[in-house]
């Protein structure tokens, strides 16, 4: 495997919760789509997938671990809105004393579980952890489909930027609740959704990144592939219905090959700006479309950029996450 796990000791039980609602999303699975979330109408086009009629793994649960986050971190990006307290109370309830995110390691591509040394500027946040930035060996591993020019820039700015400031909000808040000021805590919220949503996306994204040829690309095989042909046909229709997917999202967001918890189908969800995939479905596969992803190579061509990170999808972690 190319990319390695989201390390995250940040504490973020109420990143999302009462008054912080998830904006609407267009669900499809297979054949059918529906909105989720909010208030939106429900939508139905052609018959919904139903369950796997052979699905002996598919109605257990994948498990969260694939985060590689502190159950506190993944209790609060997943949270979902709810109306049983208000707003400001249920962010003054919460604390972020226990730790600092970290940017996830990115080892060799020759030696999947080698890190680089660490290096950078480190600090004490002066009350519970260290924050460290640790290099990648290779980002032109992907070339010639992702260049290593924004490999580079997407992990050690980007990505950086997301960690930095979801631990600034982590931080503003334990402030604020020292000093009794539920009302700053709660102007903290979306600030950890952005940015913790951020955090977690692209640790996922990393690890779903393999060199061609030494991981990455070709089919997925085995019993993802067997619920993708279930699901949508065959994989050229998964691949043409998520490049769509990525193609209608307007301005920056993501697309998702999701697992629904219960049933075990796959499908698609796209998510605006750095939403992360939350309730009862189960992310294995993100791509992601913010411009930063692909601009310096593919500028306003981002159809290619589309079909060019296919060649370096790592089936192997996304079949593991599945048959979880």
């Amino acid at each position: 495997m190319y990319l390695s796990a989201c390390t995250s000791e940040a504490s973020a039980a109420a990143r999302i919760r009462d008054g912080v609602q998830l904006r609407p999303v267009t669900l499809e699975f297979g054949r059918g789509t529906w909105s989720e979330g909010g208030s939106s109408d429900t939508t139905r086009t052609g018959a919904l997938v139903a369950d796997r009629k052979k699905n002996p793994k598919g109605k257990k649960n994948m498990s969260s671990a694939l985060l590689r986050t502190t159950p506190a971190l993944r209790a609060g990006l997943r949270a979902r809105a709810g109306a049983a307290a208000k707003p400001l109370a249920a962010m003054a309830s919460t604390s972020f004393v226990r730790g600092k995110a970290t940017l996830p390691d990115l080892p060799s591509p020759t030696a999947a579980a080698t890190v680089g040394k660490e290096k950078g500027k480190e600090f004490e946040n002066g009350r519970s952890g260290v924050f460290r930035v640790r290099p990648l060996d290779d980002y032109g591993a992907l070339e010639p489909y992702i260049s290593g020019q924004i490999m580079e820039l997407h992990h050690s700015k980007h990505h950086q930027t997301y960690v930095n400031s979801f631990n600034a909000a982590s931080d503003a808040i334990a402030e604020a609740q020292a000093k009794g000021d539920a009302k700053a805590a709660a102007a903290q919220a979306p600030l950890l959704n952005f940015h913790g949503g951020g955090h977690v996306n692209h640790s996922l994204f990393w690890e779903n990144l393999a060199p061609n040829g030494k991981g990455g690309g070709g089919e997925p095989q085995g019993e993802l592939l067997t619920a993708i042909n279930e699901d949508f046909g065959s994989f050229e229709n998964l691949k043409k219905q998520t490049n769509a997917a990525l193609a209608g999202i307007q301005g920056s967001g993501w697309a998702w090959l999701v697992k629904d918890k219960t049933s075990g189908t796959l499908g698609l969800v796209t998510r605006a700006n750095q939403d992360p995939v939350t309730g009862n479905l189960e992310p294995l596969l993100g791509i992601d479309a913010w411009e930063h992803a692909y601009y310096l190579q593919y500028q306003n061509r981002k159809a290619e950029y589309f079909s060019a990170i296919w060649d370096v999808i790592n089936w192997g972690t996304v079949s593991k996450r599945f048959e979880k």
